[in-house]
C-alpha cells in the first residue's frame, strides 16, 4: 500500500478536513522515503492547527493526516501529546470539541471554548469566585498530572511518528509563560523526548518572560522559538537575543510582510543561526491590505525565502502555517497540497 492509498483509507468517513474525526484505520507500517524534502529542504506543517480540527486531537489522528498529505515534519502543538499521554484535561476537550462540531452540524447553537470556560457566559464577563476558584483547582490537577506523566510514552510516540516519516521539528506550547517551572522542565523535556529542536510560543506581554523562558532554554539546550504578530521587530528579537544563548525566533514571513512592508530576508540571513524555523504563508503587503493569498498570489517573497535557505544550507525549518480562505469547491487538504507543490517547485528550480 502506498502512502497516498493509506491515507485514503485513513480518511474514510472525512468528506474533508475541518469536520470532526471519525477514521479509525491503521497506521503505516513504515515510511519508504523522505516526505516533503526538496533541495535538502524539509519543509514542514503547523499542527493540529493548520488542518482546522481543533488544538485536542489525538496525536494518532494528526498522523494519518500528515501521510496522506505527504508531510514529512511537523510544529506539533502540545495537546496532541498530552492526549496521547492520557492527559483528561485534554481529552476532555477533544471530547467537548466533537460535541461541538456535532451540534455545528446538527444546526444547534454550540458555545465556544472561551464560553465554556466561563461557564457558558460568553462576553467579557469577569468569573464569580467559584469559577475562579475552579479554575485554579483545575490548573493544579493538571500540574500535577503531568508532573507524574511518564516520558517513556512521549519516545514512543516519536517511535510512532518517525517510523511513518514524519520528524517533530517544533513543540507548540500554549500559555507557556503561566506554568511553573516544574512544568517548563516537563515540556523542555518533552521537546527533547519527541526529538524536537525548539519550543515554539508566541511573544509574551511582559519583557521579562523571555529571560525567565530563556535560561530552561539554555539548561535544556533547546531553542525557546518566539513567534510574533505585528509586534515583531528586528530591536525586540535582538534584545531577547542576548537575554539566552539558545532565545530564538520564529519568524512568520507573511505577518512580516503584513506589518512592515518589506521582505524579512534580511533579517533571517543576519540571524539565522537564531531561527530554528518560519512560518510560511503569502500576505499582501501592509500597503496592499495584508490579506492572506494562496501561495504565489501576496507580496510574501516565499519562493525567494526558500531558496535562500537552500542555496546558504541554513539550518532553518520552512514550516507551512495554512491561514488563507478555501476556495469555494476545493478542501483545505487540496489547498495545503497545493502549498506543497509550490514550496517544491521553489526548491527545485
Amino acid at each position: 500500500m502506498t502512502r497516498r492509498e493509506f491515507g485514503r483509507v485513513a480518511i474514510a468517513g472525512l468528506p474533508a478536513l475541518g469536520v470532526a474525526w471519525r477514521g479509525s484505520a491503521a497506521l503505516p507500517a513504515q515510511a519508504s522515503a523522505n516526505p516533503s524534502t526538496w533541495g535538502g529542504v524539509r519543509v514542514g506543517l503547523n499542527v493540529p492547527y493548520s488542518l482546522g480540527l481543533g488544538n485536542n486531537l489525538a496525536a494518532e489522528e494528526v498522523l494519518k493526516q500528515l501521510v496522506d498529505l505527504g508531510i514529512g515534519s511537523v510544529e506539533l502543538r502540545a495537546q496532541p501529546v498530552e492526549n496521547f499521554l492520557g492527559s483528561p484535561t485534554v481529552r476532555a476537550a477533544a471530547e467537548a470539541e466533537k460535541a461541538r462540531a456535532a451540534a455545528r452540524a446538527a444546526g444547534q447553537p454550540a458555545p465556544t471554548p472561551q464560553q465554556m470556560a466561563q461557564g457558558g457566559l460568553g462576553g467579557n464577563r469577569t468569573p464569580t469566585p467559584e469559577q475562579a476558584a475552579a479554575a485554579d483547582a483545575r490548573k493544579k490537577e493538571v500540574r500535577a498530572w503531568r508532573l507524574a506523566a511518564s516520558s517513556a510514552k512521549v519516545k514512543d510516540l516519536r517511535k510512532m511518528y518517525e517510523k511513518a516519516g514524519v520528524i517533530v521539528d517544533v513543540l507548540k506550547v500554549d500559555d507557556l509563560y503561566t506554568v511553573s517551572n516544574e512544568e517548563l522542565d516537563y515540556f523542555f523535556q518533552m521537546a527533547r523526548d519527541l526529538g524536537a529542536r525548539a519550543i515554539s510560543s508566541e511573544l509574551p506581554q511582559q519583557r521579562a518572560d523571555t529571560k525567565r523562558i530563556g535560561a530552561f532554554a539554555d539548561k535544556h539546550k533547546i531553542f525557546a522559538a518566539y513567534h510574533h504578530h505585528a509586534q515583531g521587530t528586528v530591536a525586540l528579537y535582538e534584545e531577547i537575543f542576548t537575554e539566552a544563548k539558545y532565545n530564538g525566533a520564529n519568524i512568520d514571513i507573511g505577518h512580516w510582510m503584513a506589518t512592515h512592508d518589506e521582505s524579512v530576508l534580511p533579517f533571517i540571513a543576519t540571524h539565522h543561526d537564531r531561527i530554528p524555523h518560519i512560518h510560511v504563508k503569502d500576505r499582501q503587503s501592509k500597503t496592499n491590505g495584508g490579506q492572506n493569498k494562496p501561495f504565489g498570489e501576496g507580496d510574501t517573497p516565499v519562493r525567494q525565502t526558500l531558496q535562500a535557505i537552500r542555496d546558504n544550507k541554513w539550518n532553518v525549518r520552512p514550516i507551512i502555517e495554512f491561514e488563507y480562505r478555501v476556495p469555494e469547491g476545493s478542501t483545505r487538504a487540496a489547498e495545503i497540497r497545493k502549498c506543497l507543490d509550490y514550496c517544491q517547485a521553489a526548491l527545485q528550480a
